[in-house]
């Protein structure tokens, strides 16, 4: 456990009960300290990454995700949250989807209102997801350059 990486243990956010469990296991499951799994050497890759996005307009982005949403409903997705209400304690089920299903459930909110903000959340962390893509070294494309796209990839595997 953690009481044999000091270090570790030390440094760690103990406010944050997620990253201490997960530490914990890390730990028990390898045999290993955090510091001896650091030191672990990565083995050396003969490529260099290229690294592309897709830069779709705001709007149509949303209208996506707006559309993907409610295709979800329709596919059952409220049934599924129903039958995954005991397990709602989970940090895997405190996600977009259904935490605001579980709210619908326990009589906090109408469906449609758990619906609306189902496609909020959702395009709050695509929101966060285009910022933190943003600050990589990525070349971005417009979808419908595919010319381009090819004859990017083309000069960098020449």
């Amino acid at each position: 456990t953690l009481s044999k990486d000091p270090k570790k243990l030390q440094s760690m956010d103990s406010s944050n009960p997620q990253r201490l469990i997960r530490a914990i296991e890390i730990c028990t499951l390898s045999g290993k300290t955090h510091a001896q799994l650091q030191t672990t050497t990565s083995k050396s890759r003969n490529y260099t990454p290229v690294m592309t996005a897709l830069d779709i307009p705001r709007d149509a982005l949303y209208e996506r995700i707006n559309v993907r949403v409610d295709r979800m409903m329709d596919d059952g997705l409220l049934d599924e949250v129903k039958s995954l209400a005991d397990y709602r304690h989970l940090n895997s089920l405190k996600t977009v989807g259904y935490s605001e299903l579980f709210e619908y459930l326990d009589g906090n909110c109408t469906l449609e209102h758990a619906v609306d903000k189902i496609k909020q959340h959702s395009r709050n962390y695509a929101k966060r997801q285009i910022t933190w893509f943003k600050k990589m070294n990525m070349k971005w494309f417009s979808p419908e350059d595919f010319d381009g796209i090819l004859e990017y990839f083309r000069r960098r595997t020449d």
